[in-house]
């Protein structure tokens, strides 16, 4: 009987049950477990992608081919992904490495960064052939001092999926959670305290400079107008709630839709400014050039206006100066295929330079 009572134990031990919620499915994103391990429910991840949506807690990488076909990776080259995420694109560089040569990988968000790691790791990809690092895309000459020269690099500077998803983000203004929008939850300070301390004109260009919102002006005052009666604005909801009482003047039957823009711009824009992404690109940019081998090849994926005219800017005047070869003329975008599968790659653009 003792020795049927370990064995119980030690089965128990190996095999541990998915914890029981209530109703027929998960309400809280904490018992949602496809979300938490997605790539163990392949069925179920074909069946979202093929509806045009992306399976929750995970991304679907953008442009892959597009980035391949241009980074034209080998066999001992090494190679730097400056923004890992879920590791898509890591994935298909390391297959192009054929276990021969290294790949960095660097991610701002030390929750993701780790996961990222793990599920690497699983695929065969340890530390002799890739290495992540928790380290902000601006230090990249920092990584470069310590690793060395990049015969490759991506930058894909869109939002993973995996923060939208969770609520405890605060990324997305469809679900409850604390407005706090950052990369780093350990570093800085979330958007709601921004809020709380930001004026009027200040907010206002905040919204212009970082999402062309055509209603900055009326979002502002609102929002500092209930600020000064002591209510601030502390969640997900309440934000997406104050916008839609602003826009209260749109005709109804063009207001939801016009609400849902206003929403994502509003969220964007309060992203960029407590990350500061504008000045982390423009740093990252300026320091490209010293961290590439010689016919280093560099390629950056934008998905809104303000980053695709940084990295224009930059590009071109840097091949101006004779730093880079050669830099693309045009953007690439998204095949439309890959638009109707991927819906959140429609904004994409992408662009590349060559090291002199």
């Amino acid at each position: 009987m003792e020795e049927n009572k370990v064995q119980k134990e030690q089965r128990e031990e190996v095999h541990k049950r998915r914890v029981r919620y209530k109703g027929t499915h998960p309400r809280k994103y904490s018992e949602k477990y496809k979300e938490h391990n997605p790539d163990k429910y392949g069925d179920t991840i074909e069946k979202v992608i093929s509806k045009g949506s992306t399976p929750a807690g995970m991304h679907i990488s953008i442009c892959v081919q597009e980035i391949l076909d241009f980074l034209q990776i080998k066999p001992g080259m090494k190679g730097l992904d400056a923004t890992l995420g879920y590791g898509g694109h890591s994935r298909r560089m390391l297959e192009c490495l054929e276990g021969n040569g290294h790949l960095y990988g660097l991610d701002v968000d030390p929750i993701e960064i780790e996961k990222t790691k793990k599920r690497l790791e699983d695929l065969g990809y340890g530390e002799e052939i890739f290495t992540a690092i928790h380290q902000n895309f601006a230090d990249v000459d920092r990584v470069a001092k310590e690793y060395g020269l990049f015969d490759f690099l991506l930058a894909d500077l869109g939002v993973s999926s995996m923060q939208i998803d969770n609520p405890e983000r605060g990324f997305s203004y469809k679900n409850e959670g604390p407005l706090d929008l950052r990369l780093n939850p350990m570093v800085g300070i979330s958007a709601a305290e921004r809020l709380r301390e930001v004026t009027t004109e200040e907010l206002t260009w905040m919204l212009i400079d970082n999402a062309d919102e055509p209603y900055a002006k009326e979002i502002a005052r609102k929002i500092i107008e209930k600020r000064r009666k002591g209510k601030t604005v502390e969640t997900t909801t309440q934000l997406a709630t104050l916008i839609e009482e602003t826009l209260s003047f749109i005709p109804e039957k063009e207001r939801k839709d016009a609400v849902k823009k206003c929403c994502a711009r509003v969220f964007q824009a309060l992203r960029i400014d407590v990350n500061s992404e504008f000045e982390m690109l423009d740093a990252f940019l300026q320091k490209l050039p010293d961290v590439m081998a010689p016919g280093g090849r560099i390629a950056i994926l934008t998905f809104h206006s303000g980053e695709d005219r940084l990295v224009k800017k930059a590009f071109k005047e840097m091949k101006r100066e004779g730093i880079y070869s050669e830099i693309a003329t045009d953007v690439i975008r998204p095949s439309a295929e890959e638009c109707i599968r991927n819906p959140r790659a429609r904004s994409t653009k992408m662009r590349w330079a060559i090291k002199k």
